[in-house]
């Protein structure tokens, strides 16, 4: 067999290794490895053939996969190599999370607060140790924030190699700083006086939470909701066949049903806006000890509180060693609630757009299928019901995990906390993919008319309604053996109308001009109110 070489980039394949006789040659051997494992074996010897199994180049060849990928070193961090696709695919859509929940944007909130705590301090008359510092000082610690950038956090981790401590090496970075600041050199021992890691870590991950839900989630919530809004008032008039378990229903509005989802978002986007953010700073169990310790004569609570509410949080009085977190998971549940009626909507604009209710505007260039060249799909929305199924997951765990910690405080929390950029990023890829699908789309008037008028039987409703009203005897039995299962047309409908005994020519008439296109209740008013149903939301909760 003629060999011939693939060239790419970075290695060179030969495909006479692809060869009849080397697959059925790596078949067989790959069938023997595994029987070998269906072998009865002692602990010791099956522990040792499923690590060999593992990382044997043979089984990596037989499957398929060139032995040279088990034996490359792994690549440098970036959008291509990234294990997170928040980091990786989505990095471009979630970058601008980066600055807040990233390693550096904590080690930043961290170091932050350790300023601010010093700074505190100095304008404590109780603390005589620590003078006001001068203006000069006060801009060199200004400076120092402002200007805090990657290498700064780079040398914070660097510390951390020798201390084994994150919030440690972050008091040794400022200590190091101040040596060349006569003012802050005196006082460097007071950097993180008489705070626990978790003084500082409750109140940087609140801040975190603070300005990710302020500049990022808030501001999408409230795009996703303009959005519906939007679509709802331009169809506010135009007649929907409603389904009610995938069945023809009463007839209803686009824009009405559009409307649910808009109030129903605005519901838990309130309750979300309402949660205060809590923090502690009360030391190591949550009683002052140190505080106390040094100085008995200061009302350290009030005065850690007034600390805290300086950075835009509100103190929360009984505490562990940690903040418990409880404010976390209220915020957390209120995000999973807006996420469910976001995946709610995906799924039916996604049915809708199925039955050509919607019609998606193509783009150039974009293949909806690899094989099938017709295709639009609808990924926006697929996209946006997954990532927000992801974020729930995520959001599940912290809202449950969090809150618990054995006795004064466990660091199961550590590790879990973490991962609150993941949540955050999940959910804003679900809403700009949310968004991203309603702008593509356009109502399709023709389809729903067309459907509309092939299912004359959603009028049984008001015909039995009114015959109720006027005591004629078994109207629901009557309109049920004339319609159910089968298909109504506006003809005979009209006829059933026209012979019905026991109701005035006035209700007759009514009922003869109604149609599965007018008969749609108040759907109307309802969706032209919506505006300000948005507006008088909080009144709901």
């Amino acid at each position: 067999m003629m060999s011939t070489s693939l060239s790419f980039n970075c290695t060179i394949v030969s495909t006479s290794s692809l060869s009849r006789n080397s697959v059925t040659k790596n078949s067989v051997l790959r069938s023997r490895t595994f029987s070998g494992l269906r072998k009865k074996k002692s602990k010791n010897e099956f522990r040792s053939n499923v690590i060999n199994h593992r990382s044997s180049p043979l089984v990596i060849a037989s499957a398929g996969v060139p032995k040279s990928w088990a034996e490359e070193e792994a690549p440098s961090l970036s959008e291509l190599t990234a294990v997170s696709p928040l980091d990786g695919r989505y990095g471009p859509k979630a970058k601008e999370l980066r600055n807040v929940f990233s390693e550096y944007g904590l080690i930043r909130y961290r170091t932050l607060v350790e300023v601010r705590w010093l700074q505190y301090l100095a304008s404590l008359e109780g603390v005589p140790e620590v003078a006001p510092f001068s203006a000069e000082t006060q801009q060199v610690l200004e400076d120092l924030l402002d200007g805090f950038c990657e290498a700064d956090a780079m040398e914070v981790k660097n510390i951390e190699k020798v201390t084994n401590h994150d919030v440690k090496a972050i008091e040794y970075m400022l200590k190091d700083k101040f040596k060349d600041v006569p003012e802050l050199n005196a006082v460097s021992e007071f950097i993180h006086f008489a705070c626990t890691s978790e003084d500082i870590n409750n109140l940087s991950h609140a801040l975190q939470l603070k300005v990710a839900m302020t500049e990022q989630v808030l501001p999408a919530m409230d795009s996703v909701i303009a959005s519906i809004t939007a679509l709802s008032a331009a169809t506010a008039t135009t007649p929907l066949l409603a389904r009610t378990h995938g069945q023809p229903a009463s007839p209803t509005s686009l824009g009405k049903e559009l409307a649910v989802f808009a109030y129903r978002l605005q519901r838990q986007r309130a309750q979300l806006a309402d949660i205060k953010l809590l923090g502690k700073m009360s030391g190591a169990v949550g009683n002052y000890n140190a505080h106390l310790s040094a100085y008995p004569d200061i009302d350290w609570q009030t005065v850690n509180h007034e600390f805290i509410r300086s950075l835009g949080l509100t103190p929360n009085p009984y505490t562990t060693q940690i903040e418990p977190h409880d404010y976390m998971a209220e915020m957390f549940q209120a995000m999973m609630r807006f996420n469910t009626v976001v995946l709610d909507m995906d799924r039916d604009m996604w049915s809708y757009i199925s039955i050509g209710y919607f019609k998606q505007r193509t783009i150039a260039g974009e293949v909806g299928s690899s094989t099938m060249p017709h295709k639009v799909n609808p990924i926006d929305f697929e996209n946006s019901e997954g990532n927000a199924g992801i974020a729930n997951a995520l959001l599940g765990h912290l809202a449950t995990k969090l809150p618990i910690s054995r006795w004064q405080r466990d660091l199961t929390d550590s590790t879990v906390i973490r991962t609150l950029g993941l949540a955050v990023g999940h959910c804003m890829l679900a809403y700009s993919s949310a968004l991203r699908g309603m702008s593509k789309v356009d109502p399709n008037q023709a389809a729903m008319e067309a459907d509309l008028d092939t299912n004359w039987e959603v009028l049984a409703e008001p015909i039995q309604t009114i015959m109720r009203r006027y005591n004629v005897e078994e109207p629901y039995e009557k309109l049920k053996a004339f319609t159910r299962g089968q298909r109504v047309t506006k003809e005979s409908m009209q006829q059933f109308v026209k012979d019905l005994d026991g109701i005035p020519d006035s209700a007759k008439e009514e009922l003869m001009a109604m149609t599965p296109m007018n008969y749609i209740g108040n759907a109307i008013e309802l969706a032209n109110s919506l505006e300000q149903r948005l507006i008088d939301v909080e009144e709901t909760l």
